[in-house]
């Protein structure tokens, strides 16, 4: 007996005879399953501890050492945020058919919010492109009722998901259908601005790719000579602003950086000055904004029954039109605010829980003043970041920025261009395409293409929601063919004048797997015609009922071919299930020898040797 077995507790059986733990393990083959009494005891328990405390409320992490240094780089961060944010969220609620204000609306609550709960000091919490462009159909089905709705319910999804620790739902979602996903977006983003910036009419508003080609190509007798050339000229203004930056050398790296940083905002603003220069002679070249509502939201319960083209629906209704977009919508503001935390956290673990835990709360408490369904927008984290960010407080600027433009600055709105903010949103779309990533695929994996082609294809023609559900069935196919065809590897030897196959699968065997591994088996034995046949599980770990059934037919068709059949190596936990299933068939079967060359030396048919036995 070695020294841990020596050391370890005996078993007494009933009549009081002591065994070895060994031997004891070899008569025991019940299935032990986990406490979960217990486990749901300790975990309710790490509820009030300390760690969980500051897991969960982040900012008692850095509140503690909050100083006047840190006050002043979050004050400019979150200021040089608020300048970009303004003008995009009010170019997002455009993009989602809604009156501007509903964009102001909906970034500042996330802001004051995520200060305290984000666990990234990064990240900026507001209205973006795609979640603008997710509750475009809604709102022309429900009214602004639609996307208010979507945002309370959004937000309870993603509590649920976070107070179940279902942060690793994410890992489903490969990098290849994220990139296919936000590439689909971008382009059909794109797409629907093109009417805006030729100031073309907004009539025909559909959220799908190829409808709103067909409806630019039906109108585009209608495109206005000064809009095209506003618009053209600032998207090219801000393209090329955004390739300069930071070059250079000295002053001028500085410079072109800050001008940069700056750059929607100094836009919309020139666009809005021109606008309103031409008004004051009376004349009108460009399409505006129109009349922005100023004053803050009032806060109401968000709308669970409303009137909209003169009919009345319920919440059952509501419901059933927005169908899907109730838990796509969750699924992938989720994954954008969990990526845009790794691409900032510098090689610090991201807390995908904590992180559905605050922006839960963010669409929570957003839906109560009217807002549309938020998340992390990449391209204001990047500003923050490069402002000198030093904590999530900074968000409490950006959101202070936005309140005071809707209570004084409303009023200026009025004249901004609508080809202005379409340049917004498409040189922002046209810098969020994963170029590189695209790249990387095609020189690392080009398999990962097919189901980034599809992702983005499904996108287009069916539909983001549908979209994305199909790009994840395709890139969970992969796994899953690997899974059902297992590496099998196999030699011939002979011994005492027997010829052996050995045979070795290199993974774990599942329900997929099971019916091929058998019949890899019996090809093998067809073409090799063995004396014994020797099944080596030391890379078997696992296996379910199938696998066993499968396995004890193949052991019977190799015994009606006068074959012997030996189970060499296999793990504790894999040979009890199988004793469970035909203790009698299976217990002579199993080796656990150093060596095949031993095991069949000492191997006689119909005979069980003790010391095997003991070694089960």
């Amino acid at each position: 007996m070695n020294t841990e077995a020596t050391e370890s507790t005996l078993y007494t059986v009933k009549e009081n005879v002591a065994i070895e733990p060994e031997r004891r393990d070899s008569l025991d083959h019940r299935e032990h399953f986990p406490n979960f009494g217990h486990h749901i005891v300790r975990q309710f328990n790490n509820l009030w501890t300390k760690e969980t405390a500051l897991r969960r409320l982040p900012f008692l992490k850095w509140a503690p050492n909050y100083n006047l240094t840190s006050l002043v780089s979050d004050i400019i961060a979150g200021i040089t945020v608020g300048l970009t944010s303004i003008p995009q969220s009010i170019a997002y609620a455009t993009v989602a058919n809604l009156e501007p204000q509903y964009g102001l609306y909906s970034n500042f609550m996330g802001s004051f919010i995520y200060a305290f709960l984000g666990s990234v000091k990064e990240i900026t919490v507001a209205p973006t492109a795609v979640m603008a462009l997710m509750v475009q159909q809604p709102v022309l089905d429900l009214g602004p009722a639609g996307a208010v709705l979507l945002s309370f319910l959004s937000g309870c999804i993603m509590l649920l998901l976070g107070c179940f620790n279902f942060g690793f739902v994410v890992q489903f979602i490969s990098m290849p259908v994220i990139t296919g996903f936000i590439t689909a977006a971008a382009i059909t983003i794109i797409s629907s601005q093109l009417k805006s910036l030729m100031g073309i009419s907004s009539s025909g508003k559909s959220s799908g790719f190829v409808d709103t080609w067909i409806n630019l190509y039906e109108n585009i007798g209608e495109t206005r000579l000064w809009d095209s050339v506003l618009g053209f000229s600032s998207l090219t203004l801000l393209i090329l602003l955004t390739l300069i930056k930071g070059r250079g050398k000295g002053a001028w790296k500085i410079f072109t950086k800050y001008i940069c940083l700056l750059r929607n905002a100094m836009i919309v603003l020139s666009g809005g000055l021109l606008a309103y220069i031409c008004s004051t002679q009376e004349k009108y070249p460009f399409r505006l904004t129109g009349k922005v509502a100023s004053g803050l939201p009032s806060i109401q319960l968000p709308p669970f029954e409303t009137e909209h083209d003169g009919k009345h629906y319920d919440f059952g209704d509501m419901l059933r039109i927005l169908g899907s977009s109730v838990i796509s919508i969750p699924l992938i503001s989720i994954l954008e605010i969990v990526s845009i935390g790794k691409a900032f956290s510098r090689g610090r673990l991201v807390d995908a829980t904590q992180e559905m835990l605050s922006l839960g709360c963010c669409n929570v408490a957003s839906s109560f003043i009217s807002s549309i369904p938020t998340t992390a927008s990449f391209a204001r984290s990047a500003i923050n970041s490069s402002s000198g960010v030093v904590t999530p407080f900074g968000g409490v600027f950006t959101g202070a920025l936005v309140l005071l433009a809707l209570g004084l600055l409303t009023d200026y709105f009025f004249y901004i261009p609508k080809t202005t903010l379409a340049a917004v949103i498409i040189a922002a779309m046209i810098f969020i395409i994963e170029y590189r990533a695209v790249a990387e695929m095609w020189r690392i994996k080009r398999m990962d293409m097919v189901p980034f082609l599809v992702t983005v294809i499904a996108c287009l023609f069916l539909g983001l929601e549908i979209g994305i559900v199909v790009g994840i069935a395709v890139n969970l196919c992969f796994p899953l063919y690997l899974t059902s065809r297992p590496r099998i590897t196999h030699r011939i030897m002979n011994v005492k004048e027997a010829t052996v196959l050995i045979i070795r699968p290199d993974s774990d065997l599942a329900f997929s797997s099971a019916e091929y591994f058998r019949e890899k088996i019996l090809k093998l034995v067809t073409k090799t015609l063995p004396d014994i046949v020797l099944i080596d599980g030391e890379w078997v770990k696992f296996v379910d009922s199938t696998v066993v059934r499968n396995l004890s037919s193949t052991v019977s068709d190799l015994k009606q071919q006068e074959r012997h059949v030996l189970l060499w190596r296999w793990d504790r936990n894999v040979r009890n299930a199988l004793y469970r299933f035909k203790k009698d068939k299976f217990m002579p079967l199993f080796r656990n020898d150093e060596s095949a060359e031993k095991v069949i030396e000492n191997w006689k048919p119909g005979f069980v040797n003790d010391s095997f036995v003991n070694n089960v």
